[in-house]
């Protein structure tokens, strides 16, 4: 097996984090929300999210297996980078794994976030995130390379085209042709939608945050169309709002838009969580909870396609994407019109407004 050079010592998932227990859904949301004044209350209210399933998110446990998933990969095709974990709002911390890759010697990494659009609290908090625990190891912390959004590479769209098809041929067959794909991600202010992406960059209203998402659902149902002989209907929606109702933020809700649906005689939907790459607690409880019994209420049958996770054209992507970032030469493969997202990002862009 051929090796290759590798100007990096070790790999990083950075994610969001999860409670693992009752105990941890308190201090876990006083974490995602610190600074943001959010009245204990409205914490109590999105903690019994969270106590439907023993306080236990389901985001850790799905690190842990895709970090199992990329040694694997890793091993298997002669990248030979130890993989740690960080996250944003739980432990394992960020600041306490890159501590950590500095004390046994490790002085340059390459990082992945379990987020694939651009905006920024899918990309540059993360840069941010790297850059506090930089600081508080001092000026020999490790460097940290961040890889570029990729929410156009093949391997993410080729998993949710097949988790798509997976779904659609759920459908009862008396359904099936009439079918509307909704893809979902999270909802986010409009003017820090309007802030992702390189501001040099015509992206169009919603800026490149929208313009991806647009853009990754096209891909993934061209291909589905392609497999399946059929081009399904579909469109955007959005869940997981969580700002007050004087704030605009990205529409429509994925409740709402079901109502619409069902007025419009629509009877069948399949609905993508695209703007996510695991199953964590917003897709288990806004889509398999929340949407199914909107949809059960107003007679559509709902299907949910799931994410990524560890399929194995994502695994790929992930070690493909370490190449890339490793070699300056490397093509840099993106099924999208827009074209890749550039490898550093613009010192404005992505902004939080």
């Amino acid at each position: 097996m051929q090796r290759t050079a590798q100007p990096y010592d070790a790999f990083l998932l950075l994610s969001f984090g999860g409670p693992e227990g009752t105990e941890d859904v308190i201090p876990f949301l006083e974490n995602v929300t610190r600074g943001r004044n959010i009245p204990r209350e409205r914490l109590a209210e999105v903690g019994e999210h969270y106590f439907m399933f023993d306080g236990i998110s389901p985001i850790n446990q799905q690190c842990r297996d895709l970090i199992a998933a990329i040694e694997t990969d890793f091993a298997r095709n002669g990248v030979e980078l130890p993989v740690y974990w960080g996250n944003r709002n739980w432990d394992p911390f960020v600041e306490h794994t890159l501590a950590r890759m500095h004390e046994q010697g490790i002085r340059r990494v390459v990082a992945l976030a379990t987020s694939a659009h651009s905006s920024y609290s899918s990309h540059r908090q993360y840069l941010e995130d790297i850059e506090r625990a930089r600081k508080a190891i001092g000026p020999q912390a490790p460097e940290v390379d961040l890889i570029r959004p990729y929410y156009d590479h093949p391997g993410f769209i080729t998993a949710l085209a097949e988790h798509t098809r997976e779904a659609v041929n759920r459908v009862p067959d008396g359904l099936r042709s009439e079918t509307r794909l909704l893809y979902s991600a999270h909802s986010i202010p409009t003017a820090m939608a309007e802030a992702s992406g390189d501001p040099r960059t015509e992206h169009g209203p919603g800026g490149a945050y929208v313009a991806q998402l647009a853009e990754a659902a096209r891909l993934i149902t061209e291909q589905v169309a392609s497999e399946l002989g059929t081009a399904y209907p579909y469109e955007l929606v959005y869940q997981s709002r969580s700002g007050p109702p004087s704030q605009p933020w990205l529409e429509p809700d994925i409740n709402d838009r079901l109502e619409e649906l069902a007025a419009s005689g629509v009877r069948s939907v399949v609905v993508i969580p695209h703007g996510f790459v695991s199953d964590h607690m917003e897709v288990i409880y806004d889509l398999d909870v929340e949407a199914l019994e909107t949809a059960r209420k107003l007679g559509i049958h709902l299907e949910r396609a799931p994410s990524p996770g560890v399929h194995p054209a994502f695994v790929s992507m992930v070690r493909e994407l370490v190449q890339e970032r490793s070699d300056p030469a490397a093509e840099r493969v993106s099924l999208s019109r827009l074209g890749p997202c550039p490898d550093v990002c613009p010192v404005d862009c992505c902004m939080q407004r």
